[in-house]
């Protein structure tokens, strides 16, 4: 395994029958981490966790935790520790207890086993609920048991199964910054399996994004969002405009292609090289467009006329759709609302030009 690696996936596959629900990953995730597992339902996400758990054996490959090949180590020997959706607390237990429970199974008591309780107590922000039930408790509250109960083992590793996914929305991007927080403090590696992309997006140090059984890419959250590589991880990273293209010569550090629905258009030249005549998706994010008007700047490179179709009011923002002249394609623009701009243009249809800049434009593999 690497060096630097604390976590080492190598060559790792499982199969269920005929199924193959991870095929032939490799990842390496460092130590103090919080990485992200990022996928849709099916992809295999939840199966790797597992595997990293010991709950599932793999098919074929090697699991590597500080070193240690994890092959034939018991779920309950491995230095890992787990955080599941459903959070699985003990209705009959109340808080101290719940925290408490590994630690008795491992025969720890006394004054030793109330000090951590407490510790982890007051890392939570409950010191004054042990007493409680579960039934006493917020959604919240719940998950932070829940993620003490397994952070009171000092594990080296802690496993999270989609654990905030049982929370409302508000509730949910408040404890999404309480348990980056949380990471930060205690320090420990963090794997995250989600298939939120905002979530994985506003909490990770990098972020794997699986389809298939397979890992397509690897990056930090601007990396992946920005610049992408595959036209999978581009439409499924937010919303994007992906339009079908081929290559048509390079220009210096720049490609021109040629697209049906936007015409010949330029890119930038970015880290992927193309060959003359290759096909390729073209993408543009919403926030990236503009509306062409008198007062807009001198950095459109593009443009492109159409239809404005539909709008969507967000209040701090809107998206426009338009129809592009000559196609069926809508063209998705978000404008933020600056001195009302986003309410003044989400009404009514009405002829429209959206421009972009060359280095906006985004050229992928996988078209």
């Amino acid at each position: 395994m690497p060096a630097s690696s604390f976590i080492s996936i190598q060559d790792v596959s499982k199969h269920f029958g005929s199924i193959v629900a991870v095929d032939d990953i490799d990842v390496e995730i460092n130590r103090g981490e919080f990485f992200a597992l990022l996928g849709p339902s099916g992809c295999g996400k939840t199966t790797l966790l597992r595997m990293l758990a010991g709950f599932e054996i793999p098919t074929r490959g090697e699991i590597f935790i500080d070193g240690e090949q994890m092959s034939g180590v018991a779920p309950y020997r491995r230095p890992v520790n787990m955080v599941f959706q459903n959070y699985a607390i003990f209705p009959h237990l109340n808080v101290f207890q719940n925290i408490a429970f590994g630690l008795r199974k491992d025969r720890l008591a006394g004054d030793e086993l109330k000090t951590r309780v407490n510790n982890a107590l007051s890392l939570i922000k409950m010191k004054e609920f042990g007493e409680r039930k579960p039934e006493e408790l917020s959604g919240g509250q719940r998950q932070r048991v829940a993620l003490a109960r397994a952070l009171v083992k000092n594990p080296k590793v802690l496993l999270l199964d989609e654990p905030l996914g049982a929370l409302d929305k508000s509730l949910r991007e408040q404890m999404q910054l309480e348990l980056r927080q949380l990471q930060k403090i205690v320090g420990v590696t963090f794997v995250f399996v989600t298939h939120d992309q905002e979530e994985a997006l506003t909490m990770s140090d990098r972020i794997a994004v699986m389809s298939a059984g397979k890992v397509l890419e690897v990056g930090s959250p601007d990396d992946l969002y920005e610049r992408p590589q595959t036209r999978f991880v581009a439409e499924f990273l937010g919303t994007m405009n992906v339009f079908d293209g081929s290559v048509h010569a390079r220009d210096g550090d720049s490609y021109i292609v040629d697209t049906r629905d936007l015409g010949r258009i330029r890119a930038g030249v970015g880290a992927q090289e193309f060959s003359d005549g290759e096909k390729i998706s073209v993408a543009l994010r919403p926030e990236n467009l503009k509306i062409v008007n008198s007062q807009t700047s001198e950095d459109i490179d593009g443009s492109v006329s159409g239809v404005m179709s539909n709008t969507a009011y967000f209040g701090n923002s809107a998206q426009v759709y338009v129809t592009l002249d000559g196609s069926e394609q809508a063209l998705v623009v978000s404008i933020q609302n600056q001195d009302g701009a986003a309410s003044n243009v989400a009404h009514g249809s009405r002829d429209i030009t959206i421009g972009w800049s060359r280095s906006s434009v985004l050229l992928l593999k996988d078209a």
